[in-house]
């Protein structure tokens, strides 16, 4: 009997406490696992799984709008290595991804929180860089782009003194591949930065 085709759904896990085996969501469950965090309306997943059909992606993403506008895109692309996520990348990361578990992380223009008394909020800080490491397979990637060239600094600072990472070329989006946000603040100096896990 043939396995039946899953086409571009949400995951809903029925547990929200541990880490959720997002591989089996997936038609190929076999193939490289990667996610986009922060994934808004889905430009570069709908580029990059057409791309690649034989990785799998998830997109994880706070805002039922943009939830359903990835999905929605991918779906009329025909996308079936993609899947959304609902939930806050932090969290999402840090608690429900398994150990030694993705091959590329993207995270494109993540939420700078410009005002000093909200940098608490942002997202790369020492104890996001453990969940990042537990959940990278070795070799695994890490990508990141922002427009906010201090937060960017301070992104490419933290990884540069992680002994546990090894800074490679920068991620370079191809055309169809560039997010909308990259789009909108293509008249500003762009800062990039990629590492993968080397221990």
């Amino acid at each position: 009997m043939s396995k039946k085709k899953k086409t571009t759904l949400r995951v809903m896990p029925e547990n929200w406490l541990d880490p959720v085996d997002f591989k089996s969501e997936f038609l190929h469950p076999e193939y490289p696992f990667e996610v986009d965090i922060g994934s808004g309306k889905g430009r570069f997943l709908v580029a990059r799984s057409g791309a690649f059909p034989q990785t799998n992606f998830l997109g994880i993403e706070r805002f039922m709008g943009r939830i359903h506008s990835s999905g929605r895109r991918c779906e009329r692309a025909g996308r079936e290595n993609v899947r959304m996520f609902r939930m806050e990348g932090y969290y999402a990361i840090s608690q429900m991804m398994p150990a030694n578990y993705v091959a590329n992380y993207y995270f494109f223009f993540p939420d700078p929180w410009p005002k000093a008394r909200h940098h608490d909020y942002r997202l790369f800080n020492p104890s996001f860089m453990d969940a990042l490491f537990k959940t990278l397979e070795v070799g695994g990637g890490l990508h990141v782009a922002t427009d906010h060239l201090p937060y960017y600094e301070e992104i490419h600072e933290l990884l540069q003194k992680d002994g546990r990472f090894e800074e490679t070329a920068a991620f370079q989006p191809n055309d169809e591949e560039r997010t909308d946000f990259e789009l909108i603040f293509s008249h500003k100096e762009i800062g990039r930065c990629s590492f993968k896990k080397c221990v």
